[in-house]
């Protein structure tokens, strides 16, 4: 796998800790400095990113083994191609 798309998927994972350990915290302690609307609000948003952050790492795993697969198969069919003429 390229080093870009592994230095991504990894920015992608701490982010999502990071956003976990935020939403844990404002959900064990932010009721006591927090309003309840905005309570549920920063939870939501905390839980929400963590959850796109541990998703999108995924899709990016799946894009690029797709276009592995792509490429794969180009090459195995080149050389079919080339050989006969």
């Amino acid at each position: 796998m390229d080093d870009r798309i592994k230095r991504r998927i990894l920015a992608f994972y701490f982010a999502g800790f990071f956003n976990l350990a935020l939403g844990l915290y404002v959900l064990i302690n932010g009721r006591s400095f927090v309003e309840p609307g905005m309570w549920m609000a920063l939870i939501a948003f905390f839980f929400g990113f963590a959850a796109v952050d541990f998703w999108f790492p995924r899709m990016l795993k799946r894009k690029w083994r797709e276009a592995q697969a792509k490429l794969d198969a180009q090459r195995q069919a080149s050389p079919k191609d080339e050989g006969g003429g």
